[in-house]
């Protein structure tokens, strides 16, 4: 007779947004230890999506090993007024004992909506037979508002569609989303500016890489922004130029880590290892032509800029949705990198360039009292259930 204790079974969904997937779950069907923030939840999360796994590959769970699908989200009625569903994003890690809490997940949002809807998260009243259910999302890691255009179709969300989405394998239904003042009035000196640094572009000081321009925007999530051809790279690379190249990968940390600090996001480069989610570093270039990572060809004519982001440590198969967020954003105002590699000017919204083809972001900026004031950021994703019912781990301490 075994002493090992049975598994236990917690309602979760299995879905996809945008180019990610995750596990979702209603908050309350948690256990009672995890309906609040602290270790047990953690735990539960780890175990879940396969971490920490020292092979990297999550083998013993629901992660898939990359930055895009070690995700995890708990959804609940909404305790904010005038809004829907408040929504927790987890950013998983792959080799690490943690969750990060500290950032959006741009993509997953556009799942959001139809799992609140399909799960009686969202007043019946607020839903059409027929037409578009407008949601309102509270964003809790960043306590902003996104809202959420979900088709609706004899009552029930409708999923299946003709929309391409860049990095997508099949079309689906179309799902729009405003992300609301998306400036994060998180931590840092800079309190919830739009550019901590004060400034649209700074010189970053990276010991033992050199000095770049950068841009660094807290829009969506906090991104550092570096010219493509200061780092040595065009713009058009895709994931194994990089990703392959441990050399290449630790000079984008040290970014990332120097840019934090600018930032006011840590207080020492030692906490940048903890904080893997935020911020995003990434690089721009002028508009080029290349093959896509599919085989789709991209024409610089079709484009306004190239953007290659890493997240998680690797660079992305296609491009964020938060960091398409501060894209668009940055892309809005006079004078930042985006927006110079982008032809500069005035640019309510830009289509750019990334590793699995082309994304269209808009957003609508305006100087307030001489501070740039971004309104709404606006893009198109799509999002479907893969899979429902219930996930399965040992149980964890504190259960």
């Amino acid at each position: 007779m075994s002493t090992h204790p049975a598994q236990i079974k917690i309602p979760a969904t299995y879905m996809r947004g945008g180019t990610s997937k995750g596990v979702f779950f209603k908050l309350t069907d948690l256990p009672a230890a995890a309906q609040q923030p602290g270790a047990v939840r953690d735990a539960i999360l780890l175990r879940v999506i396969g971490s920490p796994d020292p092979y990297g590959k999550q083998i013993d769970g629901m992660g898939g090993a990359t930055s895009s699908t070690s995700k995890s989200v708990i959804l609940a009625k909404s305790s904010k007024p005038d809004h829907d569903v408040d929504y927790l994003f987890g950013q998983v890690s792959i080799d690490k004992p943690f969750v990060d809490w500290s950032g959006n997940c741009g993509n997953l949002s556009a799942a959001v909506g139809p799992f609140a809807i399909s799960n009686g998260l969202v007043d019946a009243a607020r839903v059409p037979q027929n037409g578009i259910a407008t949601i309102r999302i509270w964003q809790v890691n960043i306590q902003k508002t996104i809202i959420a255009h979900v088709p609706i179709t004899n009552g029930a969300v409708q999923e299946t569609g003709d929309f391409e989405l860049d990095g997508v394998t099949f079309p689906a239904a179309e799902v729009q989303l405003e992300f609301l003042d998306p400036a994060d009035e998180g931590e840092g000196d800079g309190g919830g500016a739009m550019f901590p640094t004060g400034n649209l572009v700074d010189d970053l000081v990276v010991p033992g890489v050199g000095t770049f321009k950068a841009t660094m925007i807290n829009a969506g999530i906090p991104t550092v922004f570096v010219n493509a051809k200061d780092i040595g790279y065009s713009g058009t690379e895709l994931q194994d130029a990089i990703n392959g190249d441990g050399k290449a990968l630790a000079m984008f940390e040290t970014i990332r880590a120097h840019g934090a600090m600018r930032m006011g996001l840590i207080k020492s480069l030692d906490e940048a290892a903890t904080r893997q989610h935020t911020p995003k570093v990434a690089f721009v270039a002028p508009p080029a032509s290349y093959t896509a990572s599919s085989g789709k060809s991209v024409q610089a004519t079709d484009i306004d800029l190239c953007v290659r982001a890493l997240s998680m440590g690797k660079l992305h198969h296609a491009m964020m949705g938060t960091a398409a967020v501060a894209i668009g954003t940055a892309a809005a105002i006079p004078g930042t990198l985006v927006n110079l590699a982008a032809g500069g000017g005035t640019r309510p919204a830009v289509r750019f360039g990334h590793p699995s083809g082309t994304l269209r972001v808009g957003a609508e900026a305006t100087q307030e009292n001489g501070e740039w004031v971004v309104k709404k950021a606006v893009m198109s994703r799509s999002a479907r259930v893969l899979m429902e019912g219930n996930v399965r781990i040992p149980p964890v301490s504190g259960l």
